[in-house]
C-alpha cells in the first residue's frame, strides 16, 4: 500500500512550550550540543535534561521508564527520546502526539511502553507518524544532534516535516508488553528500578530477585540500615532498594535482571 507523506502543520495552540530531553548519552559534549542548538533556534523555550543516564543501548528497558517520567510533568512538552544503538542504520524515526504532549524518537520499541498503557480515550487526541525527511547532511553516529533535533526545531516552529501517519501497530517493538518483570534502571544511588507498576501487585505477591525475597516497605526508614526491600517509588515503579546502601552490589543487579512476582505461600 503506497504512503502518504507530507507535511503537517501544527496550530499554535497544540505546539509545544519547552522540550525534555531523555537519552543514555551520559556525561560528555552531546547534552551540550543538542541544548545549544535548541536555544539558538527558540531562545525563549526551556530546554530541561530529565534524564541521560537510562541504560545505554537498551530501548527494550527504557521504554518502561517513560511513563513514570512522563507522569505529572507539564503539558505541551515536546520530549526528544534518544536511546538509539542503531543510530546510522535504517531505522525509523517516529514523532507521536499524546494529548498536549509531543515525542521524538527512533523505532526501535522505546515508545511502545508508553502508547500500550496510553489507551486513546485517556487523551484528547493521540497520533503517531513515521518522519520520512532527514536534513541533507548527518553524522553517522550522533542523529541527536543531527536529525533529532533539527526535527524538534521544526515542530516548535509549527511544522512537522514530511511524515506518514502509522497505526501503532506498525511500529517496531508493537508486541512488547505494558509493563516488564524486570531491572529497567540502575540509579546514581544503586536502586533498582523496575518497569513493574507498584500498585498492580497484590498483597498476596512476594517479590524475589536473584533469590533473595524482599519485604515491601512505604520508604526507606522503615527498614534496618543495610537492608533491602521493594517500595513504590516516585514515578508508581516497583523499585529494589537498601537503606542506607546500593542494591546493586548487595544484590548483585544488573539492567535487564528478571524480578519474580509469584504466591504468598499458604
Amino acid at each position: 500500500m503506497h504512503r502518504v507523506t507530507r507535511r503537517h502543520t501544527i496550530a499554535r495552540a497544540r505546539r509545544p512550550r519547552r522540550i525534555g530531553l531523555i537519552t543514555d548519552f551520559g556525561t560528555g559534549p552531546y547534552i551540550g550540543q543538542i541544548r545549544l542548538l535548541l536555544a539558538a533556534a527558540a531562545p525563549a523555550v526551556a530546554v530541561v535534561d530529565l534524564i541521560s543516564d537510562l541504560t545505554p543501548c537498551r530501548p527494550d528497558l527504557a521504554g518502561y521508564v517513560l511513563p513514570g517520567l512522563l507522569r505529572g510533568m507539564p503539558g505541551h512538552t515536546l520530549y526528544v527520546c534518544v536511546v538509539d544503538p542503531g543510530v546510522g542504520s535504517g531505522r525509523g524515526i517516529l514523532a507521536a502526539r499524546i494529548g498536549t504532549d509531543w515525542l521524538l524518537a527512533p523505532d526501535n520499541g522505546l515508545l511502545s511502553p508508553l502508547l500500550s498503557q496510553t489507551a486513546p480515550s485517556a487523551a484528547p487526541y493521540r497520533d503517531l507518524w513515521r518522519v520520512d525527511w532527514r536534513p541533507a547532511t548527518a553524522s553517522a553516529s550522533f542523529h541527536g544532534r543531527d536529525v533529532f533535533t533539527p526535527i524538534a526545531q521544526q515542530i516548535l516552529a509549527g511544522r512537522l516535516p514530511q511524515a506518514s501517519p502509522i497505526e501503532p501497530a506498525a511500529m517496531v517493538g508493537a508486541g512488547m508488553p505494558p509493563t516488564l518483570a524486570a531491572v529497567c534502571y540502575l540509579d546514581h544511588y544503586g536502586n533498582a528500578m523496575t518497569g513493574i507498576p507498584a500498585r498492580s501487585v497484590g498483597s498476596d505477591r512476594v517479590v524475589s530477585v536473584g533469590g533473595a525475597r524482599l519485604p515491601r516497605a512505604r520508604t526507606f526508614s522503615d527498614v534496618p540500615v543495610g537492608d533491602a526491600f521493594w517500595y513504590e517509588n516516585a514515578f508508581g515503579l516497583l523499585e529494589i532498594a537498601v537503606n542506607q546502601g546500593r542494591a546493586d552490589t548487595q544484590l548483585g543487579l544488573r539492567p535487564g535482571d528478571p524480578v519474580s512476582l509469584h504466591p504468598e505461600p499458604a
